[in-house]
């Protein structure tokens, strides 16, 4: 197999299941390519590259086929759509989200899919400060919401402290019943349904201050 950045940024993210990103290392990522470290620098420098292209490998699989809304779908409904998209590129993998956290994304579909974002806020009546605002805080509320449910899942930490057994132990029930109610329900919900509930919520914010609302 002829290496190439995207070999060897796939090959590091079909290993998070075994390893996560913490024992993720250079010579691991080699040795399931069958080569000897060195040969991965000619492609990438470091690690800090190493995550980066892995960033870039799941950003482009997630906006791939992404157009401008359809007529009569509302700029809401798009940008829930195209963060929907994301997270579940991200969960695709072990510390998905995780991966995507700080790191930087140079590819031509990052900057179409911005492109879009904005025209398609202008398009509902943003002004482009505005609607240069928005794709920000989406991106940020989605890898965040994933960088927990991953935690809350178990499959970031070989010890899941979010356990409800742990939790029940932890959480003095009789002093604090709304708490441990709360806690409860943080283990029965839907995580579907709650990342577009936040959505909506972040989008209603949106819209309120844009009005000129006071939150």
């Amino acid at each position: 197999m002829k290496l190439d950045t995207q070999v060897i940024a796939q090959a590091a993210l079909d290993l998070l299941d075994d390893v996560g990103l913490a024992g993720l290392t250079m010579r691991k990522v080699a040795a399931a390519l069958d080569v000897q470290a060195p040969a991965l620098y000619w492609h990438v420098k470091n690690k800090r590259e190493l995550l980066d292209a892995m960033a870039r490998t799941v950003f482009v699989a997630a906006v791939e086929g992404v157009e401008a809304p359809r007529q009569g779908q509302t700029w809401q409904e798009w940008t829930i759509g195209l963060a929907t998209r994301l997270r579940r590129s991200m969960l695709r993998y072990r510390d998905g989200a995780s991966v995507l956290a700080g790191t930087y994304v140079n590819d031509e579909a990052m900057w179409r899919t911005v492109e879009l974002t904005l025209r398609t806020l202008e398009d509902a009546g943003f002004e482009p400060v505005e609607a240069g605002r928005v794709f920000p805080i989406l991106l940020h509320y989605t890898v965040g919401f994933v960088i927990e449910e991953q935690a809350r899942g178990g499959t970031e930490y070989d010890s899941n402290p979010y356990r409800r057994d742990h939790i029940e132990k932890v959480i003095d029930t009789a002093r604090y019943p709304l708490t441990a109610t709360l806690v409860d329900t943080l283990f029965t919900a839907d995580f579907d349904a709650e990342f577009v509930h936040g959505l909506r919520v972040i989008l209603a914010g949106v819209v309120a201050t844009r009005a000129g609302q006071a939150i």
